[in-house]
């Protein structure tokens, strides 16, 4: 059985790419349908991704604007703990939990002079610090690695596409003994189509890894001030 008529694209000529793509190859409607899986998952994963980030901004402003109207580090923790959980919080809560392991008490009002923190020990709650932002970072990156493969891999989905679309035009002619114009011209327009779905996949998730990779850097950047700035309390109240 020869695969010449399989080949073949439709009698009647298309006149919109719906036609193309509804009465296209069995290989394009394979790839334009990957692609489309993939297309939802992009969006889905923006809408996700710019959530998560909108909420994380807006916890942000609002935990430092707790911090400024606190006195104290014990009053700062008293507060923070009305705040629904964030990574700043959740930095916050890990560094005062630690520092009260190694000092217990000295967070307390009224709470009698206190021996600093030994280098030893200082070096420990950065190192417990920077796990903690290591841990909201790498939770915040959940998924921007998807939208990196679907921006490099579907541009390529789609030259796969149009490269087998426009191989089987050219059998398709081979086999009808042709060799006018307009017997290729609607099998290279269906080939075309699956670059034109590939690059529309593509450029969304791409822009939008590169939007949120900067919004990730910014809260980082953030959170590492952050500590910083909590080991420089604990140093201007006596503490260290």
């Amino acid at each position: 059985m020869t695969l010449a008529p399989l080949l073949l694209f439709q009698a009647r000529p298309p006149t919109s790419i719906m036609d193309m793509i509804v009465g296209g190859t069995l290989p394009t409607q394979i790839v334009l349908t990957v692609l489309a899986v993939a297309s939802l998952s992009t969006w889905w994963l923006i809408f996700h991704k710019w959530r998560q980030f909108r909420d994380v901004r807006h916890q942000g402003d609002s935990f430092l604007e707790y911090m400024e109207r606190a006195q104290r580090l014990d009053d700062a923790y008293k507060l923070i703990l009305s705040l629904p959980e964030s990574p700043y919080g959740r930095v916050f809560r890990q560094g005062v939990n630690f520092f009260s392991e190694l000092r217990p008490g000295a967070l307390s009002e009224g709470a009698p002079p206190i021996e600093g923190l030994s280098l030893t020990q200082l070096e420990a709650l950065r190192l417990v610090l920077e796990k903690e932002e290591a841990e909201e970072r790498d939770e915040l990156a959940h998924g921007l690695g998807w939208l990196a493969t679907i921006g490099s891999v579907a541009p390529l989905m789609g030259l796969m596409g149009t490269v087998i679309g426009i191989m089987n035009a050219f059998l398709g002619i081979t086999s009808a003994g042709s060799s006018n114009i307009m017997a290729v011209a609607p099998g290279v327009a269906e080939a075309l189509i699956t670059t034109v779905a590939g690059l529309a996949v593509a450029i969304p998730a791409v822009i939008a890894y590169n939007h949120f990779v900067a919004q990730l850097n910014l809260v980082s950047g953030e959170l590492e001030g952050f500590s910083s700035e909590f080991i420089g309390t604990l140093a201007r109240e006596g503490l260290v």
